[in-house]
């Protein structure tokens, strides 16, 4: 009895950390972006992006690095475009997030209908060039999300650049009088979130599954930005937001056939995969009044004349 116990703790341990590296890429993100003051809804679209493009180019290119690399500079590509609109032309940032997000949802079919001639995935990519675990344990993706977060502790806490960020998602105008470049520090935040996110998104085609399906990021931004909430938008915190997150996940995946009825049959799969997002939402319904965000998250910054 002690064994099993034992055995299933150490599967839902490193389930637990599969599952909630994307999560950790992408809310690391989306610090960087809503510390610099502007909001990102799009880290799902961000995703979806590097998720899109790592699948593609692993597959053609048959190097999981490669494709990994070239998923991430999607995700940059298209933060660019968000970080114009929303900086440059001032577009509402949810609005705008949520318009990436829907682009993302649709333009991945349509360009792989016209490559593989199916809407719904991408081709299946050979076991060997996927980002395959060390020792069945822990993928490297995984180790590189992990070493990520003390890393960005000391980049936001530690260097110039985190100051004037923080700055700039505090009291922008001051910043600006301090000498710091507003807008060019935002830019610079939000195409870091696009590579971040776009990172956990890759790990998802190339590392956790063998291809890119439509929509495979099943709201994992959305789940990012409730441990962003939940973390205060702090790195460390950040990391045990995401564990958790990631522990629901693995626990309703060990569930699932498990849990019975009165009657005696099985609850259905539906209402344990549910699990994750109601957490999600009862999370975000229970402490978002408890953080405090930035002072100037989601205020565009026009500079006076």
């Amino acid at each position: 009895m002690y064994e099993f116990l034992s055995v299933s703790a150490i599967i839902i341990l490193f389930s637990t950390l599969r599952l909630a590296t994307p999560l950790i890429f992408a809310a690391l993100g989306g610090m960087f972006s809503e510390r610099a003051g502007v909001i990102n809804i799009a880290l799902e679209g961000l995703m979806l992006a590097g998720a899109f493009t790592a699948a593609v180019v692993t597959y053609e290119l048959q190097n999981p690095y490669i494709g990994f690399a070239a998923g991430v500079a999607a995700g940059a590509f298209v933060a660019l475009f968000y970080a114009v609109a929303v900086i440059h032309f001032e577009a509402d940032q949810v609005v705008s997030g949520f318009a990436i997000n829907i682009l993302m949802l649709g333009l991945p079919a349509v360009i792989s209908s016209r490559i593989y001639d199916s809407a719904g995935s991408t081709e299946q990519i050979a076991k060997e060039f996927l980002l395959t675990d060390w020792a069945n344990r822990l993928n490297p993706a995984t180790v590189l999300a992990f070493l990520l977060v003390p890393i960005c502790w000391y980049v936001l806490y530690k260097t110039p650049f985190g100051l004037r960020l923080r700055a700039t998602g505090e009291n922008p105008e001051a910043a600006d009088t301090a000498g710091v470049n507003v807008k060019g520090l935002r830019y610079t935040a939000v195409i870091l979130s696009g590579l971040l996110a776009a990172a956990g998104g890759a790990y998802l085609s190339i590392g956790q599954s063998s291809l890119f399906t439509k929509g495979m990021t099943a709201g994992r931004g959305f789940i990012a930005l409730a441990a962003l909430i939940l973390a205060k938008w702090r790195p460390i915190p950040v990391l045990f937001a995401c564990l958790f997150f990631g522990f629901t996940e693995a626990l309703s995946i060990q569930l699932q056939g498990i849990l019975k009825m009165p009657s005696g049959e099985d609850i259905p799969v539906q209402f344990i995969q549910m699990i994750p997002y109601v957490l999600t939402i009862v999370v975000l319904a229970g402490f978002i009044g408890l953080s405090r965000a930035p002072k100037a998250l989601g205020t565009p910054y026009r500079k006076e004349k």
